[in-house]
Formats: structure tokens, C-alpha cells, sequence
């Protein structure tokens, strides 16, 4: 009993790794994530039993990994992803929160909501069919929404006869597309799900490679979770004012810190009101606090009684946003209907909803070239385009690039609630390529 514990111990001390897989149809992403948990050790016996005997009632001779994540049944008899699949597993390096997303062109918004809160995203690519428009499709999706690390998994490698030459001209095509969308850090792996090739254990069929499995880039790649060090945002979610006689004069503003850190004492703007306090008190669990920071739930009490409600933004005042009811920004459109010049939606941002108008669609972005096709006049369900909204309140936004949290909004559709587009507020793609130089004369640091 005390061995389990003391591995629970050091399981529970590693870091986080929130990452995605994207890539296109058949590209075997569901096979890459199920040979990842299985010869990590991290599928549960009857999970494994249950999955052969899926696979002998489908006639396959070996068990089929990928149903360890296409658990809805017009997955498994289409033999597709549709939904985003989240998997929880951990080695003795690192824990992992992994979204399994869709390959299909009609569920790239579920890629979109899969990679929006990732620190790394594998995209998968075919080695007999290589960089093909969904490939482009995802990177830029990638590059949208700044996940800071890209694995390109050049799957299927089995089907070429293991040559290098495949690898590299995939890899060299994909990487030139990915830095100049800004992708600061590309990763390239050669491998193969089905077999197990570099996937968690090396493999002996490709000598000519010497970088790391996938597994092991996972465990060993770096992340940062210290949101302290942004911008201090707290969304306000709920006023607690229990007028009890217990609590008489109680007022809290209760919310999740979005970024950033809160202290007793500090002094803060309510947006977009303007006003400003002071921080009295903090409430985390019940137990007063004298310092918060992100992602901790809180309640906040301040020195005035000012008009706060559900949406409001505090933040400190020597570092308070701007207000502004013009957002431009670009959006990913993940809704059937288009999005049209003079449409009247609904803009979430944080915990705030207001009423707001399209007021112009200056662009569309055409994947192939990374040319943008100006004034297209409608955006249609998985187009990214650059959008202005005129909204009916103010709102405090951060560019999306200092704050994923802040920067990041919802148009909604006001008849039906039906989501329309992510949106990202601020300039749309890194100025900065900060991409590694290669170590070696081909130009591939393996």
C-alpha cells in the first residue's frame, strides 16, 4: 500500500500537459491516441476487453485501438471522430489532458474548441498523402489560437516503406507553411500508430531517426502554467449579498481569477463603469486570503458599494484594460448558416453578453496561399476571416496574443443561441516567427 502512494505522490507532483491531436480524415489520429495509452500502460483491463471484443464483431483480426476513444456509436460503425474526446492519463513524468478532435472538414469547430485551451497540438498527416488542405486548415487553426507547440506525426510511415525522403520533404513542406502562420516551435516525427513505430517506443525501422518518440516529446516538452505573471483579470460571476442576520452587510463578488494575481489592499477599476476601491477582503473555501491567482474560484469584497453585477471586469488600476464597443478580430465560423455583413448577434466575453452588430468582414483567409481575399462579404462554416463588430455596451478586452482568457469571445446567434464563431481579438497571426534554427545541413533539427 505505501508503494501505490508514494507513486500517486510523484504522479501528483508532475507537471500538466493540455494537449490536442488534429489532422485530416483517416489520417489515424483515434489510432495514434489509442496506441499512446496502451503501451504507456494506460488503458484498464476490461477497457482493453471491451475493445476486442468490438473488434472481433467487426471482423479485425487485432484489436482496434482507435475505439478507445470513438465511444459514440456512429463513430465506431462509421469508423470516424465526430466529438471531441477527452482522455486523462500519466506517466511517472508528467500528467496529461488530451483532446482527441475531429478530422472531418465539417467538424472543425470541434478542433477549435479541442485546441483552444491546449499547450500543444499534434497534427497528423498521412505519409502517402501529405499536406493536404485540412492539414493547412488545422495549422492556421493552431497558429489562431497561439498554441505555442506543433508536432507534425507524419503517420502511416509503414505504408512507404519506412523511407526517409517521405519524411523530409513532408516535413520540410509543413514547416515552411507553419512559421510563416508565425508557429513559434515545430516538432517532426516520423511514425507509425498501427505498428507502435516512435510512438512510445522507438522504433527499428527507422534508424535514419534519432529525435524523440512521442511519448517522450510530450513528457519533455516545456510549459508554463504560471498565469500570475499576466495581466490580473477577475470576471465577476455572481454578487453574493446574503442579507442575513448573520451577514447583515455581506457583499462578495464571486468569479474564477482569469489571470494574474489579487491582493488585500490593492486598489482596482471596475470595467466599464470606470469606478475604482480597494480590496478588503479575499474568500477562497470559506477561509479569508490575503493573496489570489489564476485559476483560483474567489470571492472578493471591496471598501465601497458600487454597482456591480454579472460581466463586470475588476482589475488593478495601474494595469486596467481599455474599453471600446468596436472589437475587431479574427474568427474561426463553426456555424451551418453564414455570417453576414449587418447580422445582428450576441457577443459573449468572459461572463458578459451583449448585443452587438457585424460591421464589416474585411477578409477572408484562403489556406492554400495564406492570402487573404478581401471584403468576401459573408464568412461560411469553417472560414477564418478578419471581422469588426460594433457592440451596444462597452467591453474590456485584452489582445488575444497577452491573455487567451480576455482576448477570446462568442458570437452567438440571438433567435437560437446557436454558437457562429470563435473570435480572437487583436492582430491575427504572431508578427514575430520565432521559429528554432535547424541544427543540420537539411534544415531538420531531429
Amino acid at each position: 500500500m505505501s508503494t501505490s502512494t508514494e507513486q500517486f505522490a510523484d504522479v501528483s507532483a508532475t507537471t500538466l500537459l493540455r494537449f490536442a491531436t488534429a489532422g485530416s480524415v483517416d489520417d489515424g489520429k483515434s489510432t495514434l491516441v489509442g496506441r499512446l495509452l496502451h503501451d504507456s500502460k494506460s488503458v484498464l483491463t476490461d477497457q482493453l476487453e471491451a475493445v476486442e471484443a468490438a473488434s472481433i464483431q467487426r471482423g479485425q483480426d487485432a484489436p482496434d485501438l482507435a475505439l478507445l476513444t470513438d465511444g459514440l456509436r456512429a463513430e465506431r460503425e462509421q469508423g470516424i471522430t465526430i466529438d471531441v474526446a477527452y482522455r486523462y492519463f500519466a506517466t511517472a513524468r508528467r500528467r496529461f489532458i488530451l483532446a482527441d478532435t475531429p478530422g472531418h472538414v465539417q467538424y472543425t469547430r470541434n478542433m477549435v474548441t479541442g485546441a483552444s485551451t491546449a499547450e500543444l497540438a499534434v497534427v497528423l498527416v498521412d505519409a502517402r498523402n501529405g499536406v493536404v488542405e485540412q492539414t493547412r486548415r488545422h495549422a492556421a487553426v493552431a497558429a489562431l489560437l497561439r498554441v505555442p507547440h506543433v508536432v507534425l506525426a507524419v503517420n502511416k510511415m509503414d505504408l512507404v516503406d519506412y523511407a526517409e525522403p517521405v519524411f523530409a520533404a513532408i516535413a520540410e513542406e509543413f514547416t515552411t507553411y507553419a512559421s510563416e502562420l508565425g508557429v513559434p516551435e515545430i516538432t517532426a516525427i516520423p511514425i507509425s500508430a498501427l505498428a507502435g513505430d516512435n510512438v512510445v517506443e522507438p522504433s527499428a525501422n527507422m534508424d535514419w531517426y534519432g529525435g524523440p518518440t512521442v511519448l517522450e516529446h510530450l513528457e519533455t516538452v516545456p510549459v508554463s502554467h504560471d498565469l500570475t505573471a499576466c495581466h490580473a483579470r477577475f470576471p465577476v460571476q455572481y454578487v453574493i449579498r446574503p442579507q442575513t442576520a448573520e451577514h447583515p452587510d455581506y457583499r462578495g463578488y464571486a468569479g474564477q481569477i482569469a489571470a494574474g494575481a489579487f491582493r488585500v489592499g490593492e486598489e482596482i477599476t471596475v470595467l466599464p463603469s470606470g469606478r475604482t476601491s480597494t480590496i478588503t477582503a479575499i474568500d477562497a473555501l470559506g477561509e479569508p486570503v490575503d493573496i489570489a491567482w489564476a485559476p483560483q474560484s474567489v470571492t472578493i469584497r471591496l471598501a465601497d458599494d458600487i454597482d456591480i453585477s454579472r460581466g463586470d471586469l475588476l482589475a488593478p488600476s495601474g494595469d486596467a484594460p481599455a474599453t471600446s464597443q468596436d472589437v475587431e478580430a479574427t474568427v474561426c465560423h463553426v456555424a451551418d448558416q453564414p455570417l453576414t455583413v449587418g447580422q445582428r448577434v450576441l457577443l459573449k466575453h468572459t461572463t458578459r453578453t451583449v448585443k452587438a452588430i457585424v460591421k464589416e468582414i474585411p477578409s477572408r483567409l484562403t489556406l492554400d496561399d495564406l492570402s487573404q481575399h478581401p471584403e468576401p462579404g459573408q464568412l461560411v462554416a469553417n472560414d477564418i476571416g478578419r471581422v469588426k463588430v460594433r457592440t451596444a455596451e462597452p467591453l474590456a478586452l485584452d489582445a488575444y496574443a497577452d491573455s487567451r482568457r480576455t482576448g477570446s469571445f462568442l458570437l452567438i446567434d440571438p433567435a437560437d443561441g446557436t454558437t457562429l464563431a470563435a473570435g480572437m481579438a487583436g492582430e491575427s497571426f504572431a508578427s514575430a516567427k520565432a521559429v528554432a534554427a535547424a541544427d543540420d545541413e537539411d534544415g531538420w533539427d531531429f
